[in-house]
């Protein structure tokens, strides 16, 4: 179960603070590989409106582009990983009137693959999948 509780900072800012049965917690990922990105104002418009689309979803960047340190192979785009309490959030939000009003502007300047997924649960093991 998820409940949301506006706090007060102590710099006097409101934050919603998410209580969550962490048995229960299934995160979920909005994922980008961007492979190219035209930097325009259109971007910029983006950039700046990106995070307000993402506060009423709980959302929250988790890696936005690099630099990286190659291991195995070279990277062969900018990845972004956006953090959701859940699948029904992370789609709830890519399909809001607000990221919909700002989405062309990454589309119309960017070339690169976006898809949502499913997190684990906390006692996850690599040897569930095969379950």
């Amino acid at each position: 179960m998820l409940e949301n509780t506006v706090m007060l900072s102590q710099h006097g800012v409101a934050f919603l603070s998410a209580s969550i049965n962490m048995e229960l917690y299934m995160p979920a990922y909005a994922v980008g590989i961007i492979n190219e990105t035209r930097l325009s104002g259109a971007i910029r418009d983006y950039l700046e409106h990106i995070d307000a689309t993402l506060q009423p979803y709980l959302g929250r960047f988790i890696i936005h582009g690099g630099p990286y340190l190659p291991l195995e192979g070279e990277p062969t785009g900018d990845l972004i990983v956006i953090e959701f309490p859940s699948l029904e959030l992370a789609s709830s939000w890519y399909d809001s009137p607000d990221y919909r009003a700002i989405k062309p502007l990454r589309m119309e300047n960017s070339v690169g693959i976006v898809f949502l997924a499913p997190g684990v649960p906390p006692a996850h093991r690599a040897i569930d999948i095969l379950v």
